[in-house]
């Protein structure tokens, strides 16, 4: 995540800035706008049932969940995936990436969408989100299944100087100025591309299918004020632990998470370990447990799909029984 730029990323002739229209591919889902918390966002929407929000992780948007929606949907779910603030084809706003802000973003989701509550299931960041909404917004949220994703607490503690684990590195790299954003977006967003691919497994980064994703991914991130957005939720997170507002995060932390609480990671995953997620259990004072899913990287939704489709239905139905 600290390299600098490689010859290549400056090298590769640029393509056309796209604009928000291409992360709107169509499917057995539907793409609509809606309002919530004083922004506009794209969502994609299916299905029919008690709601599942799916939240996506840094550099990804909606499509992250595309193998899901279809399957929760048949499951019996209305499933929507929302570009999250500053992503895909949502608004890209100066603020608001804060962990209040970003809870009362899928707090006003649930909202807008006429419902009391709703299970949320969130990859990395889009995980740790999950978590700041079960924690602040506790009555609106039905369970949570947080994906390679630590309970917020492990970084909004004020550890050591200098971070040695993964997830210290890339909130250091995020913490700069400006810079950060450029990186990700030179060369058609190579760097998006090395990063997704040192962390998948080797199955799913030998496929076709990410040969695909990768290029939609790219293209993605290109769109004017996306790469910003991205890098901003880390930004806040790295920057916050000596600033008031990350001294309230802490203190609103220190409430227990009640809703039940599944777990999710990779076994070949290297930047979020089982050992990252040590933290979550003494956070959930309900059912809770980690399930480790073989053969995978840090991207579970994608590398074993029908696996984590399985999962989540599964907990869907059990947080709506509780």
């Amino acid at each position: 995540m600290l390299e600098r730029p490689k010859p290549g990323d400056k090298d590769e002739p640029e393509e056309p800035v796209p604009d928000g229209s291409v992360v709107r591919d169509p499917g057995p889902w539907m793409h609509r706008d809606v309002s919530a918390n004083g922004i506009r966002f794209h969502i994609v929407e299916a299905g029919t049932g008690p709601l599942v929000v799916l939240l996506h992780g840094f550099g990804q948007y909606w499509r992250s969940w595309r193998y899901q929606i279809p399957g929760l949907a048949q499951a019996g779910f209305r499933v929507v995936a929302p570009d999250l603030r500053g992503y895909g084809d949502s608004d890209k706003t100066q603020r608001g990436y804060d962990a209040f802000t970003l809870a009362d973003d899928v707090a006003g989701l649930v909202r807008c969408l006429g419902e009391r509550d709703a299970v949320l299931v969130g990859h990395g960041y889009g995980g740790v989100t999950a978590f700041d909404t079960a924690v602040m917004k506790p009555g609106q949220v039905r369970g949570v299944v947080a994906i390679a994703a630590p309970h917020p607490i492990r970084m909004a503690r004020i550890r050591r100087p200098v971070q040695a684990d993964r997830y210290g590195r890339l909130l250091t790299w995020a913490a700069t100025p400006a810079w950060p954003e450029r990186h990700l977006v030179a060369g058609n967003a190579a760097l998006l591309e090395r990063i997704v691919r040192s962390q998948s497994g080797p199955a799913w980064k030998a496929s076709n299918d990410f040969t695909e994703t990768m290029a939609k991914m790219r293209q993605a991130i290109r769109i004017p004020g996306a790469a910003k957005g991205a890098v901003e939720h880390l930004r806040w997170v790295a920057r916050s632990p000596w600033r008031t507002d990350g001294h309230r995060h802490r203190d609103a932390l220190a409430a227990p998470i009640t809703a039940p609480v599944l777990h999710i990671v990779g076994d070949a995953d290297r930047f979020t370990p089982p050992s990252a997620l040590v933290d979550a259990r003494e956070q959930c004072t309900g059912w809770y447990t980690l399930s480790t899913v073989r053969g995978v990287g840090h991207y579970p939704a994608e590398e074993s799909p029908d696996t984590l489709t399985k999962m989540i239905a599964e907990h869907a139905t059990r947080a709506q029984r509780q």
